[in-house]
């Protein structure tokens, strides 16, 4: 028989609900079953941790006195978007700091604010009448700030592309260090443990499911940028409170040559409505396969030298090139562990309880590359004029 989210929660709420972490759910499908298992299990969680370099922070300061209108602001020597009302802004997890670059930046910023540590906060301004004060310069910690709203636009890939390098040398990406002549793979994503992944018809995500989101409760806002449903990319753009976040799931991450990033521990519940959810949720490191791009070729779209499955590159040696190479994960899959058990301890517990997506994600989507055009000579501007 059919379930409901209502009646899931009021099993949660009775603490009789039955939550299977989602690695261990093909097996149980394989021995009872579809049907028997969608009877069985009444939630499947799910959890990832990895870079998340479409994160940053909402923050809002508080006015002064006398008060600014900030039009450029730093943390910590790190540049946030001031350009919204007068003592908001947006720090992003990749900003480099002007001073020390890419070895700190709007990430490291985001976790010093976590862990309590002290932020130099610089602001400047033309001063208005209703605004007159032009500088500020004060230390404020995460508890001083009104609102700190972690806003990832993109986050939780349904699975990622892996990356080798075929050229004469060495390449420090987004995906790591690439050794030349097709010396290693690197790889992203949790695989059978990921969100979307066991649930790839976005029948329970959507704008409003309830999450796991950096050690708090967060929100599924929408489809994440670049959605790509039609070749299995999917991703979810997801909010939450920073205040409640713990630094054991949000992390600041460094990729030499690169630049910095945020790790974000991500969790989603799928509950068990039907037997079609409990065989997507059945889906295993074997069963899904990402193709090994070559960042040797510096272009949009880089060739794929092979597909692989999760199962593959997690053995930690890949076939490529007529050789044997190491396969390395970027992504941390003991928390991602962690995070599903600390997913499925707060539903038995009674103290998660799920929400049905007020809009599912949706599956089509278009995600067009960028086509690079020169402006006219005399532009609108002058056009207007």
């Amino acid at each position: 028989m059919p379930k409901t989210i209502e009646e899931i929660n009021d099993k949660i709420a009775r603490k009789t609900v039955k939550v299977v972490r989602a690695d261990r759910m093909s097996r149980l499908v394989r021995e009872l079953g579809p049907g028997k298992a969608a009877e069985e299990v009444d939630v499947v969680t799910t959890g990832t941790f990895g870079a998340m370099c479409s994160s940053g922070v909402w923050l809002n300061f508080g006015h002064s006195d006398p008060p600014i209108k900030m039009a450029r602001v730093r943390l910590n020597g790190v540049e946030a978007y001031a350009g919204v009302a007068a003592v908001d802004a947006y720090l992003g997890a990749t900003q480099p700091s002007e001073a020390r670059g890419d070895r700190y930046g709007g990430a490291h910023v985001i976790e010093d604010l976590l862990r309590g540590r002290p932020v130099v906060l610089q602001a400047v301004s033309s001063g208005t009448d209703c605004y007159p004060r032009k500088r500020l310069l004060s230390v404020l910690a995460l508890d001083d700030l009104n609102t700190a709203l972690l806003a990832n636009p993109r986050n939780g890939y349904q699975r990622y592309n892996a990356a080798a390098n075929s050229s004469a040398r060495t390449l420090r990406t987004y995906m790591g260090t690439l050794r030349p002549r097709l010396g290693n793979v690197t790889y992203a994503g949790a695989g059978t443990l990921s969100p979307l992944s066991n649930d790839p018809d976005y029948r329970t995500i959507g704008l409003g499911t309830k999450i796991f989101l950096g050690g708090a409760e967060g929100f599924v806002t929408g489809p994440g940028t670049q959605h790509d449903p039609e070749h299995g990319f999917g991703t979810v753009a997801v909010q939450g409170d920073l205040k409640r976040m713990s630094p054991a799931f949000l992390r600041a991450a460094v990729f030499p040559g690169y630049g910095c990033t945020l790790c974000v521990g991500l969790g989603v519940p799928i509950p068990i409505l039907d037997a079609d959810l409990a065989r997507r949720t059945a889906v295993a490191d074997a069963d899904i396969g990402v193709p090994i791009r070559d960042f040797g070729v510096p272009a949009r779209d880089r060739p794929v030298l092979r597909s692989a499955t999760y199962a593959e590159l997690r053995s930690g040696r890949v076939s490529l090139g007529g050789r044997t190479v190491p396969a390395t994960p970027l992504s941390n899959l003991a928390l991602a562990r962690r995070i599903a058990d600390e997913l499925k301890r707060r539903i038995e517990a009674g103290t998660f309880l799920l929400t049905a997506p007020v809009v599912s994600l949706p599956a089509k989507a278009v995600v067009r590359p960028l086509g690079v055009r020169r402006p006219e000579k005399g532009g609108p501007e002058k056009r207007r004029g």
